[in-house]
């Protein structure tokens, strides 16, 4: 567990890295007046806004078909600006992220993000003092060296930061500031801290990094899920995900989850932090319901629900069964290991957790040759030391008694 955490947050640095490069393409493009530009500048746009909201919240809510109608028409209107394409990259980003290991999207995802890149480069030529186009271009980046680093392509990852360096250079003038411009900074301010305090052997890399501020991070994010529009539901994500995981705050984390989940009940990402939440506060009834709606998804095989949510519902759902009925539980910890065999998450808590139940029933019902195959697994997986040797151990012993029996 311990070496796939830290290629998590490793992924999350080379992420951070592009976030820096993004800061410091903001804090330019807020130094630029539009001023005598004639080229559109959208994000402040609040008509708009208006016109394209049902867009946001549809492709938030996995309903990307009537998304990408939307974005059809707004880059039918303005088919010079990077918005439309970076929205349509960002449908795309949302496919991919209940399984990031699914690359099935990668293409059509990049393609878009090069198209926005494209249209920014060709504002900044023509409108050398557009913010916009650098904000875009410089969010395009960081998307990119984003995926990059999820599918660990570290040269690519390099070349899309020194891309992103090309632009640096701007004039020093004033633009309001728009709350769309802190979500960068507020992710880089918290995940710059809080990586080298909890993973020493990441340090050196933020070495290089200019001093972030933890709380000031927070407060940031929380200040874009308030007022911003673009970027309102992308700042709910990563603070939910932070409370949860980072903050260890499952209270913080369910609230926002609850909200995003009644407003898109859809989105398979949400739905599972919402049951995760109902599980975490020992909710049993509401984390039944919610557990059972979400496998029911994934067993229909509708669309972004998948193995993974599979792993969390399945594995609530036998928890809660535990003191009512262990047949039932059981049969729910069988999917729990099958869900994550499938996607080969052999490491995870709920995998390793449902295998020791599994183990104990078998032994109980003095089934020593299956209660030793779930033991062998968790001997083989297991990413702590002392938990491979305790299995071993015990799989030796079901071996003995097996023989005996």
């Amino acid at each position: 567990m311990q070496k796939t955490k830290n290629k998590k947050y490793f992924n999350l640095l080379i992420f951070l890295f592009f976030g820096n490069i993004f800061l410091i393409n903001v804090s330019k493009a807020q130094e630029i007046v539009a001023g005598k530009d004639s080229f559109p500048n959208l994000l402040q746009d609040t008509g708009l806004q208006g016109e394209i909201d049902d867009a946001i919240n549809n492709m938030y809510n996995y309903n990307f078909a009537a998304a990408e109608t939307e974005f059809a028409w707004m880059r039918h209107r303005y088919p010079g600006h990077a918005l439309p394409y970076f929205e349509l990259a960002l449908g795309y980003w949302w496919r991919i992220a209940p399984n990031p290991q699914n690359e099935e999207y990668d293409k059509p995802f990049l393609a878009y993000l090069d198209t926005t890149i494209q249209k920014s480069y060709a504002a900044l030529k023509k409108y050398p003092n557009n913010a916009e186009a650098a904000f875009f271009l410089a969010g395009a980046y960081g998307f990119k060296g984003r995926l990059y680093a999820e599918r660990k392509a570290w040269t690519k990852s390099a070349l899309a930061g020194k891309n992103a360096l090309k632009y640096l250079r701007r004039s020093k003038n004033d633009l309001a500031l728009s709350p769309e411009f802190l979500f960068g900074e507020g992710l880089y301010n918290y995940y710059s801290v809080w990586i080298p305090a909890n993973y020493p052997s990441l340090k050196l890399i933020t070495m290089f990094f200019s001093k972030g501020d933890k709380k000031l991070g927070l407060e940031q994010l929380t200040e874009v899920s308030k007022n911003a529009f673009y970027t309102r539901t992308e700042a709910l994500y990563f603070l939910m995900r932070i409370y949860a995981n980072e903050e260890k705050t499952p209270a913080l984390s369910y609230k926002i989850a609850d909200q995003l989940h009644k407003q898109y009940p859809n989105n398979p990402y949400f739905h599972r932090y919402y049951a995760m939440g109902q599980f975490l506060q020992n909710n049993t009834l509401e984390s039944v319901r919610s557990s059972t709606e979400l496998l029911a998804k994934v067993e229909a095989k509708v669309f972004g629900f998948e193995e993974i949510s599979g792993r969390y519902a399945s594995y609530f759902l036998g928890y809660a069964s535990l003191s009512t009925n262990q047949a039932e539980a059981e049969r729910y910890f069988k999917k729990t290991v099958d869900f994550a065999e499938k996607i080969k998450e052999l490491d995870s808590g709920y995998y390793q957790s449902a295998l020791q139940y599994l183990a104990d029933f078998a032994k109980k019902r003095k089934d020593f040759s299956t209660a030793k195959i779930y033991m062998d697994k968790i001997a083989k997986n297991n990413s702590k030391k002392k938990e491979r040797k305790k299995a071993r151990k015990e799989a030796k012993n079901l071996g003995k008694m097996k023989d005996e029996d």
